[in-house]
This record gives C-alpha cells, sequence and structure tokens, in this order.
C-alpha cells in the first residue's frame, strides 16, 4: 500500500500534536480560543507542507510554523495577546520534592515570565521544552549567537525581577 503525501502529514500532525497544544496554551485562555489556534496552526502546517524539504526535524519545521502563526495571528488582529499562565503549560520539569516553597518559587517565576514579549516567551518556551540553541535559533529564525544572546538577556532580566 503505497502512502500518500495527506497520510504522511496526518500521520506526522499525529504523532507531534503535543507541540501545537502546547503553543495554544500559551497564547490562549479560554478553550474556544485554543481550539481556533489549534486550527489555523493545523491549516497553516498543511499550506506549507510541501514547502517541508526535511533539511530539519518535522517538530524542529513543527514548532516554527506553529509559534509565527501564533504571533502572526495576534498582531494581525492588533490586540494584547492575552498569555495563559505558564503554570498550565505541561514542560518537562520534574520535581523530586513539591512542597510550598517550591510552589512559590514557581508562581514567582511564572509572573516574571508574564513580564516578557510574546518572542520572548518563545524563545523560554523552547527553551524548557529541552531544545538546544541550534534547535531553538532555526524554530525562531534567528542565528543561534541571537539565540543565545537573546536566552542570556532574559535569564539576566528574569534574575533581576526575582531577585531585586
Amino acid at each position: 500500500m503505497k502512502t500518500t503525501t495527506t497520510d504522511t502529514f496526518v500521520s506526522l500532525l499525529e504523532k507531534h500534536q503535543n507541540i501545537i497544544h502546547k503553543i495554544c496554551r500559551l497564547y490562549t485562555n479560554s478553550q474556544d480560543e485554543h481550539n481556533d489556534l489549534f486550527q489555523e496552526i493545523t491549516i497553516q502546517l498543511w499550506r506549507a507542507y510541501p514547502k517541508f524539504r526535511g533539511e530539519a526535524k518535522f517538530s524542529t519545521w513543527m514548532y516554527r510554523v506553529s509559534l509565527n502563526t501564533a504571533i502572526t495571528l495576534f498582531k494581525k488582529a492588533k490586540r494584547q495577546i492575552e498569555t495563559q499562565s505558564f503554570d498550565k503549560v505541561e514542560f518537562k520539569i520534574k520535581f523530586e520534592a513539591y512542597d510550598d516553597t517550591v510552589e512559590q518559587q514557581l508562581s514567582q517565576m511564572y509572573k516574571a515570565l508574564h513580564t516578557l514579549n510574546d518572542i520572548d516567551k518563545a524563545l523560554v518556551f523552547l527553551y524548557l521544552e529541552d531544545k538546544n540553541y541550534t534547535e531553538i535559533s532555526e524554530t525562531l529564525g534567528i542565528s543561534e549567537v541571537n539565540a543565545r544572546v537573546k536566552m542570556n538577556r532574559i535569564k539576566k532580566k528574569l534574575r533581576e525581577i526575582l531577585n531585586p
């Protein structure tokens, strides 16, 4: 049985759909907005799929298209992006001893993250997803050096906010 382009795309989309859900959670506040953004990202991925050359991993390409779609969609709407609390986004962070102190520190960190602009939030999101700087730069369409510099500035800014 021959696999079609559509079958391949659907298979890859199903395999990596959590990427889209995480981005939707990051850039929306309600389930309806989440569903709308998920649909829009899926449409953009389908439209862009014929141009996917396989030079990067599919997931890296998917991050880039998804983040660009989310950011562009909200910029076109000329409205302030209301981001959802980072504590509702599932990052690959495991805590051995989860207590009130850790919860309080996380709460402070999430508040600090809300002060970042959309691109910086995307960079932090990818960093917390354990992406290396090469993957981050490919996803965001910036140089690896720029990604490192931006991340260092973000870390410094977050330290200043958290440790005045």
